[in-house]
Parts: C-alpha cells; structure tokens; sequence
C-alpha cells in the first residue's frame, strides 16, 4: 500500500494558509514535523504523539471496481498523519523539506530517487535559479 497519496495530504495542510478551523491545530502541528526536519528524533517524537493522538482505523472497500483494497479512515487528520509517518519510515527523515526560495519556505516532500529535491515547485526552483544568474551576473562571474 502506497501512502505517499496520503502524506502529500501532510504537506498541503501544512502549507495551507487557512484550513478548516477543526485542522488549524493539526496544521501548526504539521509545519512543527516539516520545522524538525534533519533532527530524526524530534520528527519521531512528534510523529509518534500525533499517531497517539489521531488513531488510524483501516476499512476494506471496493468501490470504483478495484476489487478489496484498504482505505485508511474518513478522518483527514488521522490520514495525513498515518501517511507522512509511513513516507518517513519508509524513506527517512531527511525527505521531510522546507522551500529553500529565501521567499516561501513552504514544506514539501521529496520523491525523487537521489534525494535532490530543495524546492518546494519548479516556480521556486526557477525564481531561485534566475536570481543566482543574476548575482553572478552583477558580480562578474
């Protein structure tokens, strides 16, 4: 089971600048695990009270003609917890990220197979690209 789907749920509720007033709470909680990145045991540690907190109760469904397969649960919190601490477990602490664009700063997931990801879209990565030609432009480089 793939539940990466589910922790890119983690990561838009972390960025999400007005939620629902039931998951703000979650929201600060999100950005605080997305903060932590690099520290293992600080990620761990709030990963762990939040699967405390928000229990994830699997169901068996088949809609769509899929046949049997699970679903994690109807509650949007405890899902995008259940995903982004199985993204961690399964791919490490160091796939947790904040846009490294000096203007955003918004958390992200890194996907990809060398681990290169510092931007939280190809927009940032671009706008941080030009500006870096452009100093090196200004300074003679």
């Amino acid at each position: 089971m793939d539940l990466t789907s589910y922790a890119e749920w983690a990561v838009r509720l972390a960025n999400d600048p007005d939620p629902p007033p039931e998951l703000r709470g979650l929201r600060d909680e999100l950005a605080a695990v997305f903060d932590a990145a690099g520290d293992d045991r600080a990620v761990a540690g709030l990963l762990n009270a939040l699967l405390a907190r928000y229990p994830v109760r699997p169901q068996l469904s088949d809609h769509d003609g899929r046949g049997w397969h699970l679903h994690l649960a109807e509650d949007p919190a405890a899902t995008a917890v259940m995903g982004l601490a199985a993204v961690v477990a399964e791919l490490g602490v160091d796939r947790l990220g904040r846009c490294r664009e000096p203007h955003c700063g918004l958390a992200f997931l890194d996907t990809s197979s060398n681990r290169s990801r510092r931007y939280c879209s190809a927009r940032c990565a671009s706008r941080a690209n030009v500006a870096a030609f452009r100093a090196r432009r200004r300074n003679g480089a």
